[in-house]
């Protein structure tokens, strides 16, 4: 497979190591989380304007919208002990509950069901409304971002060493044992993948940069 996906934007991130990615399609806001600084950031994607800028409870690993609100997954204490929190402009962070083992990082949302990526498990968990984990899908590789577009799940796996190798895979996740095809190869060393409905979206953390792209033909 030499297909790579094509760059649309590689705009200068508001902020160093971005790491959370979250789009929120109401209010067409990207929120961004770095991980270095322990903030969070709302951005106008057609402006590139911080709208919003927040400090977090922890290392913001990960972001997905739901209805109106942000979950993160945050990290806590030297350990990194993970958490998944409830994020609103008006109320603040709200600890929800602990990731499995106290591992976990990235989300997606399938518009009922919030799913959590353990990376150097291989998998990505399917919770039900309480934080109980209902489903295990096996990707065959550490994940560093996945995100739902036209009901498929989109998954960004490969490996982080020696060399930041990564592909973007499609899987459908109404299937009982979900086959997970590569289809592109990611030519810089991504974390998170969001969807905005035409786009997906990642970011270059080591280059400080957040890129949008397209699917090859």
């Amino acid at each position: 497979m030499t297909e790579q996906l094509i760059a649309k934007r590689r705009l200068a991130s508001p902020a160093t190591t971005p790491q959370a990615l979250a789009w929120d399609a109401k209010k067409k806001v990207l929120w961004m989380g770095s991980r270095d600084l322990r903030r969070i950031y709302a951005i106008d994607p057609q402006n590139w304007r911080v709208l919003e800028e927040r400090e977090a409870p922890g290392i913001p690993w990960a972001a997905v919208t739901i209805d109106g609100e942000v979950r993160f997954t945050i990290g806590e204490g030297s350990d990194d002990d993970r958490y998944v929190y409830r994020y609103t402009p008006d109320s603040g962070f709200s600890k929800m509950f602990a990731c499995p083992e106290f591992t976990g990082s990235y989300l997606s949302f399938d518009g009922r069901n919030l799913y959590l990526s353990q990376w150097y498990k291989h998998r990505i968990l399917k919770f039900d409304e309480n934080g109980n984990v209902i489903r295990e899908i096996d990707v065959g590789a550490e994940i560093c971002g996945h995100a739902f577009a036209g009901g498929l799940l989109y998954v960004l796996r490969g490996q982080e060493r020696p060399s930041e190798d990564w592909r973007i895979a499609r899987l459908d996740p109404k299937q009982k044992t979900p086959q997970v095809k590569d289809i592109a190869v990611v030519p810089f060393a991504c974390r998170s993948l969001v969807f905005d409905d035409e786009l997906f979206w990642s970011n270059h953390r080591a280059k400080d940069t957040i890129v949008s792209f397209a699917l090859p033909n």
